[in-house]
């Protein structure tokens, strides 16, 4: 089976903490406010003097309830939000997963994606390891156990599983009592260290020690493992690689109040707007942003183009679910009609410029123009602070393959044909560098050049001018079973 087209796609929220006192509230509150980046499931597994596991589909409040929260006990723990695809929203495929071996227990939790986890499966099924889930996180949790019984020490067993695990991915490991956190060797997927009153810890992203009334220290580095103790935190080895920071964690997955290598999120969303209004502005009446994801790109675009900012889209602040990490395209559709409501009387008779962060499948931008128009607008000209999505992400975001894109191979107005707008533009890949302040060079833009960081499939690689032979290429994935 092909993996670019068969494995689970992720893109999820990690925590781990290590403290003086016990952490289980703590790690509740931790994803509480990753929940943004993942609605199917959460667990915690936290140690006291045995590792406890507490994993369940659904909300983080819906599933920890006071007398579970009575039960996490302990003051070392990791956590995970799940967003998954493909119908895997089951108890089994929730994180972190625990495996037991001859040197403890050990819990890992996972963002990101695993390219050659297919090829990492069928090795350790054949040594007789039994899977209880699909996913490539338990294929990270199953290997690391095994280099752990073989190695009998936890800093060259994660060495060992860094060699053999290829793609975008952070990690927080809880290994008996002692917690580790992992960044790829790119940089791709991020992770956070922190501090607070209680302790030390790391996340997905800079929001979780404001919840815990912290501070954030710094951004993992590429390829660094670090391991939390109760005094501080500790670099163990670093295996950089390069840097690919993926831009999407900018222009739409990460909380606009995330700070990401030194960058506030919602900072670098107003000067995507600001570019955007730049490159592809447009004679109009109102900007609106789709509510909430467009709203600081539609402020830039207001700034720079002096075109008065409206709400023309009321959100239903109680319907919590983003439309682009559901499933499918029916549960996509019924959450938007729960979600959006347009305002007749600021869009009545008006040329409306409607901002968003992108465009991926097109199918919601094309509901939403409909709404506009159906409310009176007379023009609708769509304006997108991301260039245009024409390739798949394989490290961990759910863009999995060039059928489900509505950009490869067509031009802005067959674009805006397709969703029923006047116009549509995208911001440049340059002006797209320009807005986050890191060169090119050091993002991870396959899913905008169809070059990677990572060698994938038959997909070309960052600087690579021209296709790797495929049978050759497939005579290399052979080998290494």
């Amino acid at each position: 089976m092909n993996l670019l087209y068969t494995m689970l796609i992720e893109n999820c929220g990690i925590a781990g903490i290590k403290g003086n006192n016990n952490v289980g509230m703590d790690l509740v509150i931790s994803l509480k406010s990753l929940q943004h980046r993942g609605q199917e499931a959460a667990g915690i597994a936290i140690t006291d003097k045995e590792m406890y596991l507490y994993k369940k589909v659904g909300l983080v409040e819906d599933i920890f309830k006071p007398h579970i929260i009575r039960n996490l006990s302990g003051n070392v723990g990791i956590g995970h939000v799940r967003y998954s695809t493909k119908g895997s929203s089951v108890s089994y495929n929730a994180q972190p997963f625990k495996v037991k071996t001859n040197r403890g227990d050990i819990a890992v939790a996972h963002n990101g994606e695993v390219v050659n986890a297919d090829n990492l499966r069928n090795k350790l099924s054949n040594e007789g390891v039994v899977f209880s889930g699909t996913t490539d996180s338990e294929v990270i949790a199953q290997l690391l156990g095994r280099y752990l019984e073989i190695m009998k020490n936890p800093i060259k067993a994660i060495r060992k599983l860094m060699e053999m695990i290829k793609g975008g991915y952070s990690l927080v490991i809880l290994i008996n009592t002692q917690l580790f956190a992992v960044r790829d060797p790119y940089g791709i997927r991020p992770i956070i260290i922190g501090k607070y009153d209680n302790g030390y810890a790391v996340a997905s992203e800079s929001v979780v020690m404001d919840h815990l009334n912290g501070e954030m220290i710094r951004d993992m580095l590429p390829g660094e493992v670090i391991e939390l103790t109760e005094t501080g935190v500790n670099t163990l080895f670093i295996k950089e690689e390069g840097k690919a920071h993926c831009m999407f964690e900018w222009v739409y997955f990460s909380r606009p109040d995330a700070i990401i290598e030194n960058k506030l999120s919602y900072y670098v969303r107003i000067r995507l707007g600001e570019i955007l209004a730049e490159e592809k502005g447009i004679d109009a009446d109102i900007v609106i942003p789709v509510p909430d994801s467009g709203r600081p790109h539609a402020l830039g675009f207001s700034r720079k183009s002096g075109i008065p900012f409206e709400e023309g889209l009321m959100k239903n602040r109680y319907t919590t679910e983003r439309t682009f990490i559901m499933p499918d395209s029916k549960t996509r559709d019924e959450t938007l009609k729960k979600k959006l409501n347009p305002i007749k009387k600021i869009l009545e008779g008006k040329r409306v410029v409607l901002c968003d962060d992108s465009i991926v499948r097109g199918t919601t931008m094309k509901k939403i123009v409909s709404l506009i128009k159906g409310s009176g607008a007379v023009e609708v000209h769509v304006r997108i602070g991301s260039p245009p999505i024409i390739s798949p992400c394989y490290y961990g975001i759910d863009m999995k393959s060039r059928d489900e894109l509505i950009a490869p191979d067509k031009s802005e107005k067959e674009i805006a044909e397709i969703i029923g707008a006047d116009s549509v533009g995208y911001i440049s890949i340059d002006g797209l560098a320009r807005a986050i302040g890191i060169k090119q060079d050091f993002l991870c833009l396959g899913c905008v050049t169809e070059k990677y960081p990572v060698k994938v499939g038959n997909e070309l690689l960052r600087g690579q001018k021209q296709l790797f032979d495929f049978a050759t290429e497939k005579k290399v994935i052979m080998n290494e079973k």
